[in-house]
């Protein structure tokens, strides 16, 4: 990766429900929808990626998202989610934050109070949202993800720790999701490194042992990661979850597309009221809500159109350079 002279990097960083999003501007890219970008993204873009996400600059469980323009003139915005392994098909609390920050710079105009709709295209497709407004500010916003599925239940896979039973679940990208209390790992921050190395093996173990793909959009496929659930610790919510994605990275928030694939598996089992929201918690506390809007089907799966709630909070803005000579200059990874 090279930068000219006196080329710079500028991107805002945001946090929703304490999970990172770090957002940037690269011009444009090829393509006719944000998927197409991805896909282009992927293979011209890489080394910007690592420069975002990697340390010096980054951190092992950093995320983003590169602007784009929406997949038709219906859209506000664009987004393709990056992270440290890679590029993602769909991301939550990226949604929360970009639709923040679309109406924090202004791309956005919002009334001091009420509400203010952002329609936000991401690869896995056209996400509506809906940013709720006081004094000027964002509080919250929610957005109606994709039609979210159970693929497969019951699924049992060998691990180094014994046998595990996972059911797979789609909420914009496949995750398997795990009863933490079967596995023998409790949802706990000294537990950490016990949850991150089984949750990528789990979901490299499902992987292996089916074929995971969207019955309708073939370019979605493959495990994104696996979903810890447990019993919840505050009184307000009704589960704990740690979901671990990509390469042993944590979501310090309680996963938006997480949620939404557990949603679709609490349904399934008749346990999802549709009159009652479900609030999701994270491994530092934070919190998010999901509503089922309707019920629909995806090929021969039954799915839920679910609704996700949460707040995201501007953290900083920076300046990225490149020293030509900086033997690190395009980051590593501890």
């Amino acid at each position: 990766m090279v930068l000219g002279p006196g080329e710079v990097i500028v991107a805002d960083d945001y946090h929703t429900a304490g999970e990172p999003f770090r957002i940037v501007d690269l011009g444009e890219m090829q393509g006719g929808t944000v998927l197409d970008r991805r896909s282009w993204a992927m293979e011209h873009l890489d080394d910007h990626r690592r420069f975002l996400c990697h340390e010096p600059r980054g951190h092992a469980d950093m995320y983003g998202g590169m602007v784009v323009p929406p997949d038709d003139p219906d859209g506000d915005v664009g987004i393709v989610f990056f992270h440290k392994d890679g590029f993602s098909t769909a991301c939550g609390h990226g949604t929360i934050a970009i639709a923040t920050w679309a109406i924090d710079t202004g791309r956005i105009a919002a009334p001091q109070d009420g509400e203010v709709d952002v329609v936000v295209d991401v690869p896995s497709g056209r996400l509506r949202t809906v940013a709720n407004m006081l004094g000027g500010r964002v509080t919250s916003v929610r957005f109606t993800n994709v039609p979210s599925f159970v693929s497969a239940t019951g699924l049992t896979v060998d691990t180094s720790f014994g046998p595990v039973t996972a059911d797979m679940s789609f909420g914009g990208a496949f995750y398997a999701i795990v009863d933490s209390e079967a596995v023998g790992i409790p949802l706990r921050r000294e537990a950490l490194g016990r949850l991150r190395r089984a949750g990528v093996e789990i979901a490299r173990a499902v992987e292996a042992a089916v074929r995971v793909v969207h019955p309708i959009e073939p370019g979605l496929g493959g495990v994104y990661g696996t979903v810890f659930t447990g019993m919840a610790e505050r009184a307000e919510a009704d589960l704990r979850n740690v979901t671990v994605f990509a390469g042993e990275q944590v979501d310090r928030s309680p996963c938006g597309t997480g949620t939404a694939a557990v949603m679709a598996v609490l349904d399934a089992m008749g346990l999802l009221a549709s009159d009652h929201p479900f609030v999701h918690e994270s491994i530092v506390g934070t919190r998010c809500r999901g509503t089922v809007r309707r019920r629909t089907e995806v090929g021969d799966h039954a799915a839920i159109v679910p609704e996700i709630e949460g707040s995201a909070w501007i953290t900083g803005e920076h300046t990225f350079l490149i020293d030509d000579d900086d033997p690190l200059k395009e980051g590593f990874v501890l």
